[in-house]
């Protein structure tokens, strides 16, 4: 009697390149799959708005995708250790297979499940899928993880080249009778009362087929000036895979070997790395989100917040205009440009002196693309606290990097031509109160590193 593969899908919602997948169909044997919401595991982060809208889309696509192949996605809802291992007797599995995951909650969930599932005698295998190097493949000399960049890269960039993509599986077999299913609507993942999501049904289409058409669409269009226009926001000349890398409509090793022979791709190629960065980081540092990655800023004198300043910020209405430009690209689009990130996220801590850790969790919630390595790091780089990160001295100035990055105002027209003109702080003065901060934490007695 056939013995079903499981295949367990989590941030890898595509058919090509996915390594569980292909095994399964190379096992010749019928196949479930199925997706876990798990939104009560100790330590798993929730999703926020942004990301629950765009994951009940990237679902549905994988769902269609699948069923024109002749297999069910079986959707659950629960801890996901014991809603695999459920299913897995349900279904009488003889393999179950999974791409890796590499936060610290996700690890220990799949340890578990791993080992129960072998004890019950079922084959589980386990397979790199999300990232180009696996964190604890990348070493310094001495043996210790990578904090500066550049050294990272080099080193990931002296292995041999990543494995290539494997194929869409030519044929796959469901199981005659279907597991139980839970109805995406019931996930309720999308926003109703009140709907918010209409600026992202404009500006995206969830799922891999959308992710392929749009990669193809960079390649030829836009990543022979990348490098020249990437940080003019009113250029589009950003690849817009993001997303797709963070859900996994696209992996990255497709990515890497549909790019690396175009001319000028280096700069790209390079982003890649620093998301390959992020990760490495938050593998070793898996409170990333919530704590100083360098401890010394433990000691930053945060002032008591002021609930206007973080509204103002929040819904782009500071009166600077290429902060309010950001944040309301942000809240009609879930996305904002990167050079802008930047400029927005410094001027929240720099300016308004907000705790990181605020804005932090204003992206994780209305950005499409925040998964729980790049945000937390990418808000620890601005603030000085994090990995190879920006002097706590450089304070993004947004006028001088509008008037470089956005000369003829279009960025700015476009998203806050109606926004408010006086600012709600003076950039300079508040810039001079940064580094009087910054000062006390040098002056502080200085802690062990974490990590």
């Amino acid at each position: 009697m056939a013995s079903p593969s499981l295949v367990w899908f989590r941030d890898d919602l595509r058919l090509a390149d996915n390594p569980a997948l292909h095994a399964a169909a190379e096992r010749d044997e019928p196949l479930v799959a199925v997706f876990a919401l798990d939104e009560e595991s100790e330590g798993m982060r929730l999703l926020g708005g942004a990301a629950r809208w765009w994951l009940h889309h990237s679902l549905h696509s994988l769902r269609e995708g699948l069923r024109e192949r002749g297999v069910a996605l079986v959707l659950r809802r629960g801890p996901a250790g014991r809603v695999i291992e459920e299913l897995a007797h349900e279904v009488g599995a003889g393999a179950v297979y999974w791409n890796r995951r590499y936060g610290a909650p996700a690890r220990a969930v799949d340890a578990g499940l791993k080992s129960s599932l072998r004890a019950a005698g079922m084959e589980v295998s386990s397979f790199a899928a999300s990232l180009l190097r696996e964190p604890w493949t990348v070493t310094t000399g001495s043996g210790t993880h990578y904090s500066v960049f550049t050294p990272f890269w080099r080193a990931c960039l002296s292995l041999p080249a990543p494995r290539s993509p494997l194929t869409e599986p030519r044929t796959l077999a469901g199981t005659t009778a279907v597991p139980a299913s839970d109805a995406l609507d019931d996930w309720a993942l999308l926003p109703t009362a009140p709907d918010w999501a209409g600026g992202l049904r404009e500006t995206w289409e969830p799922g891999e087929p959308a992710a392929r058409r749009r990669l193809q669409e960079f390649l030829a269009e836009d990543l022979p000036s990348y490098d020249r226009a990437r940080d003019e926001p009113a250029a589009g000349a950003t690849s817009l895979l993001s997303p797709r890398l963070r859900w996994g409509e696209l992996s990255p090793f497709t990515v890497w070997h549909e790019a690396v022979g175009v001319d000028g791709a280096g700069g790209f190629l390079s982003e890649l790395g620093w998301r390959e960065f992020a990760w490495h980081t938050l593998f070793h540092s898996p409170d990333l989100a919530t704590k100083n990655l360098r401890p010394e800023f433990d000691a930053f004198p945060w002032p008591p917040l002021d609930p206007a300043h973080l509204d103002a910020w929040q819904h782009g209405e500071t009166g600077v205009p290429l902060v309010d430009a950001g944040m309301r690209e942000l809240w009609h689009t879930g996305y904002m440009h990167n050079r802008v990130r930047m400029v927005t996220a410094s001027f929240l801590i720099k300016n308004l002196l907000i705790d990181w850790r605020l804005g932090e969790e204003w992206f994780w919630d209305t950005l499409v693309d925040a998964d729980e390595a790049n945000n937390p790091f990418n808000w620890q780089w601005v603030a000085g606290s994090g990995a190879d990160a920006a002097p706590y001295f450089r304070v993004f100035n947004p006028e001088l990097q509008a008037k470089k990055f956005d000369p003829q105002n279009l960025y700015v027209s476009r998203w806050a031509g109606d926004a408010p003109t006086e600012p709600i702080v003076d950039l300079a003065a508040t810039r001079k109160a940064a580094l009087a901060a910054y000062d006390e934490v040098k002056r502080a007695p200085r802690p062990p590193a974490r990590g």
